[in-house]
């Protein structure tokens, strides 16, 4: 049940579109529910029309879908997808993107976001999604590292410092052994102009 308020859609009377096959004999058709009940935690809807467990089983894997009441007061943080589809995503000022998909899951949904660099895919979370203005036609977020970039590897990092740091100490060896040398060579050529005089 993809629902947040089972008690306002399920109610007698209440009228369905069912998404079937095409082959199926309840396509292009509507149900109207009688009465909802609970048991063992699931729900059981019985509807109009549907007098029996055989003529039920051939909705068992429809789904429903309600119309949208436009005088209904909107939720608080809640939207539709298309109200978020086309978005522009926001981190630290700048459009990383734009919200392609909304896919939702029972744990949390998830949001496609189109980049310059592929397809992200981000948890549409408050912790992540900041903020949403459909007015403005923006969603602010603010992800972990390495959400929207690569992050490279720790270990690599540390190689690559040592490896620069190496680098620098090299250098700076082979500084001091050419200046010893050009040394030695002057004090060489000091001693051996010494001893012709």
């Amino acid at each position: 049940m993809y629902t947040d308020a089972p008690e306002r859609r399920f109610v007698p009377g209440a009228v369905f579109s069912l998404q079937v096959p095409t082959s199926s004999p309840w396509h292009g058709k509507t149900l109207e529910l009688v009465e909802l009940k609970w048991f063992n935690a699931q729900p059981v809807a019985f509807f109009k029309g549907v007098p029996d467990r055989s003529a039920a089983e051939k909705l068992v894997k429809a789904i429903l879908w309600i119309d949208h009441d436009p005088n209904e007061a909107p939720e608080e943080d809640a939207w539709f997808n298309h109200q978020l589809i086309g978005l522009k995503v926001i981190r630290d000022g700048k459009q990383v993107g734009t919200l392609a998909q909304v896919d939702h899951f029972p744990a949390q949904d998830l949001l496609t976001v189109t980049t310059d660099n592929g397809d992200v895919l981000v948890p549409f979370v408050k912790s992540i999604v900041a903020s949403v203005d459909i007015e403005a036609g923006e969603m602010v977020v603010t992800p972990p590292p390495g959400l929207f970039e690569e992050i490279a590897d720790e270990a690599a990092a540390a190689e690559a410092d040592v490896a620069e740091a190496g680098v620098t100490e090299t250098e700076a060896t082979q500084t001091d052994a050419t200046q010893t040398d050009a040394t030695e060579t002057a004090a060489d050529d000091a001693g051996n102009s010494t001893e012709s005089d």
